[in-house]
């Protein structure tokens, strides 16, 4: 045994007491069919069929991506080398945030790592109470994405929360406190990603109007896939009301976030937000590698209709045999099950017959809802969505009754 090694061994009744509480938060989530585990990449043999991913236009092997990466890699390295405030911005940056704030109708933008990132830290900036003046009210649907809840502590704001997608609830939240002169938020997304719903945004943008609220819109599963030109329900409705944030590793198939927002936001966010300030920036080769696939999303608007016409017809099969896909209306599809067990053995079911979904538990999800989430590509050919409809009315009629 190396010294380094014996050191560890001596320094292990330390750690035990800490090991053994977190073993047993990992035994008591296997007892509850809660416990997670890295997947893999089974379907990589090309044996599986994969309908867990978020590549929902198949464009993270996109040759004209793949070149834009190679040849700016090659000019700039592999990465940006510093926080963007340092030495890390490129004219990448700049160009693809140029190409999105002109898409989103928007003064600027700023691309971030990632998605969360964005979310988390970008929001939690914004709801400064001393830069605002007062602690804001924040109006949150109920089922926002987690990064979005995340924000919301990091800035130590309460939410209001209205019902999931129900904008004559949040109405009436905010005709209760229209009276209040504390500055005012509303926080959502506009395809939520587990449930598959769309946001109405005429209805938004009229209520945030009316309430001068300012509007953050999560665009992470609309990005690409949505929109009169792919780029996002909110795109032509958020400038002058608030920002976006979408990501670039779902539709887009690459890495890395924007939020697009005013040129005041943006500059704010270059001065507050401490997830931008104190990362490294996106790769140069990762930005143009996205701002190549960006520029073609005007051009793919039957590849979204065939998408969308393949998830509906999915979703009618199902429900006409009884099955529950919520209220799902777009790519995502959820089939929801009730019980944790229940949505992992209808998984494993159809990992059995070479299909591969996600299974999704609380607390991503409320209680009582467990799902298998299913989410359409635009490489899925019509062959394989039936036949995973078949799989799955075959399990309901044999287990799942």
């Amino acid at each position: 045994m190396s010294e380094l090694a014996q050191a560890g061994a001596a320094r292990r009744g330390v750690t035990e007491v800490f090991d053994r509480r977190y073993a047993d938060l990992c035994v008591a989530l296997e007892s509850d069919s809660r416990r997670r585990h890295l997947p893999g990449q089974a379907g990589l043999d090309g044996a599986a069929v994969d309908f867990s991913h978020n590549d929902y236009l198949g464009l993270a092997r996109d040759p004209d991506a793949i070149a834009a990466l190679c040849e700016t890699a090659r000019a700039r390295g592999v990465g940006a080398t510093g926080s963007r405030l340092l030495s890390g911005d490129w004219p990448e940056h700049a160009a693809l945030e140029a190409a999105i704030a002109a898409a989103k109708g928007t003064e600027a933008a700023l691309v971030f790592p990632s998605g969360y990132q964005a979310n988390a830290t970008a929001l939690a900036a914004l709801l400064d109470r001393k830069t605002l003046g007062a602690e804001p009210l924040l109006f949150a649907d109920r089922l926002n994405h987690a990064s979005l809840h995340h924000a919301c502590q990091l800035a130590g704001v309460h939410q209001l929360r209205y019902r999931h997608n129900d904008l004559g609830h949040l109405g009436e939240l905010l005709a209760k406190h229209a009276d209040d002169a504390r500055p005012k938020f509303i926080v959502a997304e506009t395809i939520f990603g587990m449930d598959g719903d769309s946001l109405d945004m005429p209805a938004l943008a009229a209520l945030a109007d009316a309430h001068s609220a300012f509007l953050w819109l999560d665009e992470a599963h609309a990005t690409g896939v949505a929109g009169a030109t792919g780029q996002g329900l909110a795109s032509g409705w958020i400038g002058g009301r608030g920002a976006a944030m979408g990501t670039f590793s779902k539709a887009i198939g690459a890495q890395g976030a924007y939020v697009a927002c005013s040129r005041a936001v943006r500059d704010y966010l270059l001065n507050r937000c401490t997830g931008f300030i104190y990362s490294t920036g996106i790769a140069p080769a990762m930005a143009a590698a996205v701002h190549a696939v960006w520029n073609k999303l005007p051009m793919l608007d039957q590849t979204r209709a065939r998408l969308m016409a393949r998830a509906d017809a999915f979703r009618k099969r199902l429900q006409a045999a009884g099955l529950d896909t919520g209220s799902s209306t777009t790519h995502i599809v959820p089939v929801i099950v009730g019980s944790d067990a229940r949505a992992l053995e209808l998984k494993a079911w159809l990992a059995a017959r070479g299909m591969i979904v996600s299974a999704v538990r609380p607390p991503t999800v409320p209680p009582n809802t467990a799902r298998i989430r299913i989410a359409f590509a635009a490489s899925h050919g019509d062959a394989q969505v039936d036949a995973l409809a078949d799989a799955i009315l075959d399990w309901h009629a044999t287990r799942g009754a």
